[in-house]
């Protein structure tokens, strides 16, 4: 995710994969433990999950998931695609990865590697879905991994990127605090004029208790925001709105 990026990126450092450098993810990559945390009580509505269905239904396909981290979503994919790939630059997470895959029983059809979003290990045409969520495909800057997904992609296939909605209250108002420039009018502009559609989703993220709460909301932003965000928000939720994208392979 975006949010704090630019407080926390001082203090994690960018991976080289072969001659290409990562840009660190500096939730996941700092606090993996926390962001499992996070990952749990995102879209306790199933909203995401229903849109991105009844937009591209993975039944019987072929899934990547571009970012996977610590591979939280491989096992949903799992059970309904007929091959899931999991990619991911930062070798600590694809260990977190590999060792849920094992503990899921998901199977042969289901593996992690390490590549980058704009150096897929995979030949043309051979992806049904990739699958993005809040990861790499940002907004401007992103052109490389967007030229690649093209090359992967079988005719028909679709890259759909998730990520948070920059303009909604309260999360995008902490987004935007935390981070010079950034504008989310301007990434909308950026997806449409190459092609993509978008859609609002809203859900809730919901935390077992107020401590996880807040514990999240510190990774994810600058102290003082996340102060900001901490006495904002009472109890152990948190209304989240976010955006998602999709374009289809000719």
């Amino acid at each position: 995710m975006l949010a704090g990026l630019s407080v926390k990126l001082a203090a994690t450092r960018a991976v080289a994969l072969g001659d290409v450098e990562i840009r660190p993810s500096p939730n996941a990559w700092n606090w993996p433990d926390v962001y499992e945390v996070e990952n749990a009580a995102q879209d306790v509505t199933g909203a995401v999950w229903a849109k991105l269905r009844g937009l591209q239904d993975w039944q019987g396909l072929d899934v990547v998931d571009i970012g996977c981290g610590a591979g939280f979503h491989l096992p949903v994919f799992a059970e309904r695609a007929r091959s899931v790939l999991g990619v991911e630059p930062y070798r600590p997470l694809i260990r977190r990865a590999r060792r849920r895959l094992a503990r899921s029983r998901c199977g042969d059809s289901v593996r992690v590697v390490r590549a980058a979003a704009h150096r897929l290990p995979l030949p043309a045409g051979s992806v049904d879905l990739l699958h993005a969520r809040t990861a790499y495909f940002f907004g401007p800057g992103c052109e490389a991994g967007l030229a690649e997904a093209r090359r992967v992609l079988r005719s028909g296939g679709a890259l759909v990127i998730i990520d948070l909605d920059g303009r909604s209250a309260p999360y995008g108002d902490w987004m935007r605090a935390d981070l010079t420039g950034f504008d989310p009018e301007r990434i909308e502009r950026f997806f449409a004029s190459r092609g993509f559609d978008s859609f609002d989703v809203e859900t809730r993220w919901e935390f077992d208790d107020r401590n996880s709460l807040e514990a999240v909301l510190r990774i994810e932003f600058s102290p003082p925001v996340a102060r900001r965000a901490v006495e904002s928000i009472p109890g152990t939720a948190l209304p989240v709105n976010y955006r998602i994208r999709i374009r289809r392979a000719e």
